[in-house]
């Protein structure tokens, strides 16, 4: 029998081998961008909450078959921030993920850290977004996810040109991007 201050940290150590192994064994999603860059822009967290519309995205798997993606961000009582994604599935049912954010770069408030399961985080890079914060490029530093918000569900042609022209600009793979249907 192992003494209890041990149990936590074999259960660490075990969580984070499986998690490891299962990262090794599943596919890797393509790289759209080698050279992922910095954040062009600082990021005022209280402009960047609300609620944001995904545009397109680099298709994931735990994404797949989601159409009318939406983002809820809003601060929460001990400093970070809580996380409402939802996307509608082809047999009409909503789906929900709840989560949490940290900013983790205080320099810029670009550079997030977001956690969707237990203490697991994962990078979340606000790469550009517009003056008046009515889009937002945000990927991670592999180059593997990307998400085009706006803060309309379905904006002008124009701005989603606009939006696309910039994320290939900063060096994204565009004809790997999966355009979002929104009601």
């Amino acid at each position: 029998m192992l003494p209890p201050t041990v149990r936590p940290i074999l259960i660490a150590i075990f969580a984070g081998v499986l998690l490891q192994g299962c990262a090794a064994l599943g596919p890797k999603h393509p790289v759209g961008n080698a050279a992922v860059p910095q954040p062009a822009k600082p990021v005022e967290l209280d402009r960047y909450l609300g609620r944001w519309y995904e545009m397109a995205r680099y298709e994931q798997g735990f994404q797949k078959d989601c159409e009318g993606v939406s983002a809820n961000y809003a601060r929460r009582e001990d400093g970070k921030i809580s996380v409402l994604n939802a996307c509608r599935k082809p047999d009409g049912r909503t789906t929900q993920a709840k989560g949490k954010a940290k900013v983790v770069d205080t320099a810029t408030g670009a550079k997030l850290k977001v956690s969707f399961f237990g203490p697991f985080y994962g990078d979340y890079w606000v790469l550009d977004r517009a003056d008046d914060y009515s889009w937002s490029i945000v990927g991670e530093p592999s180059g593997r996810y990307l998400w085009l918000l706006t803060r309309e569900a379905v904006p002008a042609p124009a701005t989603r040109d606009a939006i696309i022209a910039r994320t290939r600009a900063l060096g994204y793979d565009t004809s790997m991007l999966r355009i979002t249907q929104q009601p």
